[in-house]
């Protein structure tokens, strides 16, 4: 199963049985890593195998990286009047900073753990600053609201995707794409329009519409959650290097992220309305 989520693309060759398979697949003839010396037959007493624990704490690691870097922006840059605009730059280099790690990591063909939590410490400071902002300034107290949206939604993927009422199948993958990719390729019109001098763009960001599209983000953040359980059930499944677990900890954080931003876009607009 082929995730759209790039950090998890190199465990999806081969692996499927049929259009709608379901269990991952534990086949020797189709294992990406045979010759690893993480070999399926020696999965039970190879300690080098990558297991759901390794996932667990790795991927807590990062999302703590990205906290604590989210914590110190917040407390230790002003977003008075005076300084906003100091501090939002600082936001925006530190944006682009973890954008670079990311691809950086993402065209890696192994997991760098410096890389990996230099971009959760660059994305935290991004993050930070960008909700103390929006604390101050348009809606207080939705931050809060947001990180437990972000945990409800996850929570609530978990379990769906545990109790298989979530069927994460190849035609599941290809919408959940399809939809990503109209997704963005709406963002990338909106913050062209709002460059050029539309003023507010297409509307994503305020009113209705901005609800809308957010709830929608949300959805696809959450069809992303659906596709990284899968892709790391697969990978233990296929007695995966130890190594690896930092690309799951990597592409779930990722996803974390997004659904996050996307939550906090929902609130401040449904706060800012009322």
């Amino acid at each position: 199963m082929k995730s759209s989520n790039p950090v998890f693309t190199r465990w999806g060759a081969g692996r499927d049985r049929g259009p709608d398979s379901v269990e991952p697949v534990a086949d020797r003839s189709t294992n990406p890593y045979a010759g690893t010396g993480v070999a399926l037959a020696d999965k039970d007493t190879a300690t080098s195998a990558m297991t759901v624990d390794d996932v667990v704490v790795r991927t807590g690691t990062t999302l703590g990286t990205v906290v604590l870097g989210a914590v110190l922006s917040w407390l230790l840059l002003p977003v008075d009047e005076a300084a906003v605009g100091r501090s939002y730059a600082i936001a925006v280099g530190a944006a682009l900073i973890a954008f670079v790690l990311s691809m950086i990591q993402t065209l890696r063909r192994t997991p760098s753990p410096a890389l990996i939590l230099g971009y959760a410490a660059f994305e935290g400071v991004f993050l930070g600053v960008l909700s103390s902002v929006t604390s101050t300034y348009i809606a207080p107290g939705v931050v809060v609201q947001a990180v437990l949206g972000t945990f409800a939604v996850a929570a609530g993927m978990l379990i769906a995707y545990r109790m298989r009422w979530i069927r994460v199948t190849r035609r599941f993958t290809g919408i959940v794409v399809s939809a990503a990719t109209g997704f963005v390729l709406l963002l990338l019109a909106d913050s062209l329009f709002s460059a050029f001098g539309a003023g507010n763009g297409l509307g994503f960001h305020s009113g209705g519409l901005g609800v809308v599209f957010g709830v929608a983000g949300i959805l696809l953040g959450a069809c992303f959650l659906a596709l990284d359980f899968r892709q790391v059930e697969d990978a233990v499944a296929f007695g995966a290097p130890r190594d690896e677990a930092w690309f799951a900890a990597f592409g779930l954080t990722m996803t974390l992220v997004w659904i996050y931003l996307e939550v906090l876009q929902v609130l401040t607009v449904f706060n800012s309305d009322n």
